[in-house]
Order: C-alpha cells, then structure tokens, then sequence
C-alpha cells in the first residue's frame, strides 16, 4: 500500500526564514514490524522526502538550477525511519544517521553483535540496543546517485549537479521530524532532543554540515549533538559536478596522496566545533595511520595539541582498526577488534549529556609520535609543515593509552595500525597478528589467569563508563572459551 502524507505545517516558518530550504512533502511508501524490544514494538518506514531550497541559500550552483512556480529548487531524497510503533514509548531522542555511499550505518555502528559485526547497509536487528534503549532512528539519503535526487543545471551544454543540496537536505528532513505536530509526522511530538551520526565519510558530512552553517533554521537547532566515528578530513561537497559519481565518494590513498578536498582546513576539531553542539568524536588506531588523525589534534604544523572546547569530547580507541571487515583480502589478516560496545556505551553518554545535563567521560587519547617515512599516509604537498604522528607502541606492537578494550589489556595478538597491502580497501582495516603458543605462554600462567585479567579489564571499564554491563559479560563469556589455549596449558 502507498501511503501519501502531505506536509501542512503553516507558512509562516517559509515567510520568517525566506533563505532557508522546507519539507514540502513526506512520502511513506512501505510500513513493516520490525520487531519487540524493551521499549515496545517498532516499525521500519521506508519513503521519500521532497522539498524545496530558496535560491539565495549560499550553496554554489543553487542559483543557477531549475526553479519551480514559486521560485525555489526543489530536491527529493529517500528516508528510512525505524521507530516506535507507538512514539510516545520512545526515549525521546531521535538518531539521525547519515547514510555512507548509500549504506545506512546506525545498526553497524550501534547494533552490531560481536563475533559477526555487522556491515553498513544492513537493517538487522543485531543486538536491538538502540530499539531497547528507546531511540528512534532516521536514514536520510543525502548522495548524489546514492537515493538523493539533486537539483541541477546546464553549463556550456553539460549538466552539473548541486551537491551541496545534501545538507539542507538532511538539515529539513530531521527540523520536520523534530518540529511539525502535523498528521504528516509519524514522529509528531514525540522527539525531545536529535542526535547526528556519522562514521567516516558520513562523519565528514557532519563536521561539513556544522562548519558550514546547516545547524540552524532561524532560531531553530537542528542537531543537539553529534557523535562522529572514525572520521578524519572533511567533506568536498560545496561545489558543482557533473557526475555520475559524487564528489564525496573519493578520499586520499597511499597510490594518491594528494587527493584535494578531504585534508581541507579546517583540520581541527576545536575548530570546527567551537560554539557547536556537543561533540563526540571516536578514533580508531588505524585513523592515525590511514587517513592524518593526528592533524584533528594538532592542525597544520607541528605536534603541540590543540586544545578541545568545553562541548567536545574525544575518545581514542586504542587497537581498533577503522573497519572491521573480516573477509578483506589483504596480505595481513584483517583486525577483529568489537569496539561497538564502546560506540553503544558512548552514545548513552551524551544522549545523558544533552537530556540532563549529566557530565560525560573525559576526554581519553592515545600518546602520539611522529610517523616513520612511509609508516603512514604522509602529509599532503599543500601542507608541507604537517606533521603525520601515530599512536607509541608497547613491546607487543600494541597501542598505549586510549580506550582500553580487554582484548588490548590483556592481549593475545597484535593489532597493527596498518594492514602491509596498502590499497584503498585494505588500508582502512588494520591487521591482527596472533600470539604463538610461546608468547601466550609467556603472557599468562593458564588460561584462568587470562580470563581472570579480561574480567578485571572489563569490570574496570564499566566503571569507568565504556562499557555496558552486558557486553562485558559477553566479552569474558568469550575469553572463557577462547581456544588460544589448546596448546598453552
């Protein structure tokens, strides 16, 4: 069945706000259970957004593409919500997760069980910690050729796309969300507070999105928080292409390390955050190596840190690999280090710190050191002062400091910041080298003290506010049985 809900809220909003963008329409085309949680059932909607962006908005190209009877451009994009059955069971705070290439994430990023993670663009319930939690979550496609349809324009007889479209795009869709009390709002009344999420490419959109002005319809916010995973750079869509493939798909590589747009000023997180919302941001081990984390924390010269403002928080993971890809055909073995339970317990955190007010973590980063000649993606030519650091290492090849899963505090392999095959698609997962039967043998007495260590390393960090009570269980449920052991006795 086709279901069409048109948007009635007032004008006056398009009169108050004339060079802003507005949702003209929200289209539902298909509703199905998605399933019972703690929270109470949940439905997943699939549909389109339509909408239309006044031509004096400062996007480049905007002014130049098709305009409708009442002179503004109009987009279409789809949106896939997976919410309470019935809103008012919700917690109130709605995740707006930004698509990566098309792929939604939140479910990986958040859902995502540990002995088989989950892989962007799956709608499986996986571990229903968000739906549990009461969280209603948003999809909104914001891509060229990834389920956006963007305004455009001919030039000297080629067609060029707006992409910068994309952020008032996700920007109107989630202000509909939060604020219409239409019939049209499947959400009506039921959201208190929005969190952003996004990880690598989609956390660029949102570091993008928020240095670029998008955070704001009037005197209206759009996100209250915004919690970016594994996401160095930032995003290169404010421009026009011809496409067919979007401006933000590319990143720079080992084989094109000056690739221009994603080592972009402003490099810093204390930068780009400043007066923002609050700001959570996530780095992996691999980020150091693959894709110039280290210039979140210092910029464009030098090593000195550069200090975060009181609404940002930073976390460094220490051992993670920046995607857990167990298939990916690399020389090395891909890393399998489960850090989405630090991602679930996080995101209660500052959920907490926009709701109540409550204080989260402190700040936690790994100790830096410059990069060996080609230890790591070294500095573009446009920043020839930068300086790429990577995380120090202890005598097992390990990262120091950071969040310290129990794989890492009590380790029985190596989790290499870097994969030895260096193509794009291996660069980004690490590498996990296993200990010997020697070397187990001489880290732990048996296999009791091994657990005993991963149990103390668990309960520690849920102390700490890193990690849930449940998934610490399943983290020694695991050790318990590791076969590690069979040779090590």
């Amino acid at each position: 069945m086709r279901f069409l809900l048109p948007l009635v809220a007032a004008l006056l909003a398009a009169f108050a706000f004339p060079s802003q963008a507005e949702l003209t329409r929200l289209e539902i085309t298909s509703q199905r259970p998605f399933g019972s949680f703690r929270a109470g059932d949940y439905v997943l909607m699939e549909g389109r957004v339509h909408g239309e962006i006044a031509p004096t908005e400062a996007i480049p190209g905007l002014d130049k593409a098709a305009r409708n009877a009442k002179g503004n451009v109009e987009y279409s994009a789809r949106i896939v919500l997976i919410i309470p059955a019935k809103p008012s069971q919700g917690n109130g705070t709605l995740v707006v997760d930004i698509p990566n290439r098309g792929h939604a994430y939140a479910q990986a990023l958040y859902n995502s069980p540990r002995d088989e993670p989950f892989q962007s663009g799956t709608f499986e319930q996986g571990t229903g910690f968000l739906q549990d939690h009461g969280f209603s979550v948003a999809e909104v496609y914001w891509e060229l050729g990834q389920g956006a349809e963007l305004p455009s324009f001919m030039e000297d007889g080629k067609k060029l796309y707006v992409e910068g479209a994309g952020f008032p795009i996700v920007r109107d869709a989630t202000d509909f969300l939060r604020n219409d009390k239409s019939d049209a709002n499947p959400l009506r009344g039921a959201v208190a507070r929005v969190i952003g999420s996004g990880k690598s490419q989609s956390g660029r959109f949102l570091k993008t999105f928020l240095y670029n002005g998008f955070n704001k319809i009037g005197d209206r916010t759009i996100f209250d928080a915004i919690h970016v995973l594994t996401s160095a750079g930032m995003l290169p869509l404010m421009r026009t292409s011809p496409g067919p493939e979007s401006s933000a798909n590319g990143i720079p590589t080992f084989d094109d390390v000056e690739w221009r747009g994603y080592t972009e000023e402003p490099l810093t997180v204390a930068k780009i955050a400043a007066g923002g919302p609050r700001l959570f941001v996530q780095n992996s081990t691999t980020d150091y190596y693959a894709i110039r984390s280290s210039l979140q924390r210092t910029g464009a010269s030098g090593t000195a840190e550069v200090a975060l403002p009181a609404n940002v928080r930073m976390y460094d993971m220490a051992g993670a690999p920046h995607a857990i890809t167990p298939n990916a055909k690399c020389e090395m073995k891909p890393a399998v280090l489960d850090w989405t339970p630090i991602s679930r317990a996080l995101l209660l955190h500052l959920d907490a710190w926009i709701a109540r007010g409550t204080e989260p973590p402190a700040t936690v980063l790994m100790p830096l050191e410059t990069a060996a000649p080609d230890a790591a993606l070294r500095a573009p030519a446009h920043f020839s002062q930068a300086v790429i650091q990577v995380p120090r290492r202890d005598a097992d090849g390990n990262a120091l400091g950071g969040i310290r899963l129990p794989d890492i505090e009590a380790p029985i392999g190596t989790h290499v910041g870097l994969n030895s095959t260096r193509t794009r698609g291996c660069m980004l997962v690490g590498g996990y080298v296993p200990f010997d039967a020697e070397k187990i043998a001489a880290h732990y007495r048996n296999r009791d003290d091994y657990v005993n260590r991963i149990r103390v390393s668990a309960r520690k960090l849920v102390g700490d506010g890193f990690l849930l009570p449940e998934d610490a269980a399943i983290i020694v449920q695991e050790a318990a049985s590791s076969h590690a052991f069979a040779k090590a006795k």
